[in-house]
């Protein structure tokens, strides 16, 4: 049953949600969390692991990344769970002379933010990672990047956020929120009322759906990700792979339509490959298609050629939380008292959600955020709906 009173409603229980939840736990705030359908069946269930830091634009969302991964490796004793975290380094691989010419500039620029990063030519990539087509051109190299799951992350967060106090409630959706003087004072669900003076949006994709039951326009947008899940087989990818033009496609929209999708892949530690993903604005629709799972298969071959051998056992889909500018929504929100917005993390969610935690929890508590906000503000959008 439904508490009649909380500290704090969080509304969403995936990996933002539940991080929100445990680091508001530590202080000792009462938070709960709600879920509208099962836990982790939204983004956070239907993603890769990886933990990168070459698909971040140097900047302000390169900090913030990098803040979040120097978190992970004393994460699970932290929470008191396995979350099989590896630092196995990253590859971007590069394709054509037009890719290596970004990608240099690129390097730079991350180097320029701290980035230990080398850019490999195409010996040096294949000795590294021995499966990949000979046609590449090279790729650079990050030693910190990693993977974790984030099955196990997301329920790492909630376990230890429900061992501080937290409540979490699933099958709970939120169809109104209570207003007075511009003010929260409630979260209506499915399952009652909670009376509360502050409400998260850490809703992932469906932030938006949110803003509207409080006369808001948050610009999240869901975007489709198919992926792939071959058999289990030995070691075969060494490290947590991205292409050249992945990060094109993020950042470079001219480059993106000459180089492709683009692609990543990680190889888990049941041995399991995971392969992706689809960049597709689709509305809620979270069904795989045969042409997008066509396209990711012909573009790995391309450059895994070894795969060709491996059972693809099933495929998914996910809905990442896309925003205009790329970077997340995060804080309060001006001439709403009490509603703090905790989403937009697109494909970055996983990476970002301690120091996501961290953040909100700061922003309740008042105390100071080593990240200037300005730039997470949903006041950097036209809000008026």
């Amino acid at each position: 049953m439904l508490p009649k009173f909380a500290d704090v409603v969080i509304i969403g229980g995936g990996v933002i949600g539940s991080s929100v939840a445990y680091h508001l736990a530590k202080e000792k705030i009462g938070a709960v969390v709600l879920e509208k359908e099962d836990f982790i069946s939204g983004s956070s269930g239907a993603c890769e692991g990886l933990l990168l830091l070459q698909s971040k634009k140097p900047g302000i969302h390169l900090e913030l990344a990098m803040a979040s991964t120097r978190r992970f490796p004393q994460l699970s004793e932290e929470l008191g769970s396995e979350i099989e975290y590896e630092q196995k380094g990253g590859l971007v691989i590069i394709e054509s002379e037009e890719e290596l010419d970004a990608m240099k500039l690129f390097v730079e620029k991350q180097k320029a933010c701290g980035v230990d990063l080398t850019l490999l030519d195409r010996d040096q990539t294949l000795e590294m990672e021995p499966a990949l087509s000979p046609h590449i051109i090279g790729a650079t190299y990050s030693p910190f990047e990693g993977q974790v799951n984030p099955f196990l992350l997301t329920r790492a967060f909630l376990g230890a956020a429900e061992k501080l106090g937290a409540k979490v409630f699933t099958h709970a959706e939120v169809r109104g929120i209570g207003i007075s003087k511009r003010h929260i004072n409630a979260v209506n669900t499915t399952k009652g009322r909670i009376e509360t003076p502050l409400v998260i949006n850490a809703a992932g994709a469906s932030a938006g759906v949110i803003g509207d039951l409080v006369n808001l326009n948050i610009p999240v947008k869901p975007r489709r990700g198919q992926i792939l899940v071959t058999e289990s087989v030995p070691p075969l990818v060494r490290y947590c792979i991205l292409s050249a033009a992945y990060i094109a496609a993020k950042f470079n929209p001219s480059l993106a339509e000459s180089g492709g999708m683009g692609f990543a892949v990680e190889q888990t530690k049941n041995g399991n490959v995971l392969i992706g993903s689809t960049r597709e604005f689709v509305g809620f629709d979270r069904q795989t298609t045969f042409d997008g799972v066509n396209t990711i298969a012909g573009q790995i071959l391309r450059v895994f050629p070894r795969f060709k051998d491996l059972h693809v056992i099933r495929a998914y889909a996910g809905l990442r939380p896309y925003t205009p500018d790329g970077l997340p929504i995060l804080g309060p929100v001006e001439g709403l008292e009490g509603f703090i917005m905790a989403a937009g993390h697109e494909g970055d969610g996983i990476t970002l959600s301690p120091v996501t935690g961290e953040i909100i929890a700061k922003v309740i508590t008042r105390e100071k955020i080593p990240f200037p906000m300005d730039h997470f503000k949903l006041e950097r959008f036209d809000t008026a709906s």
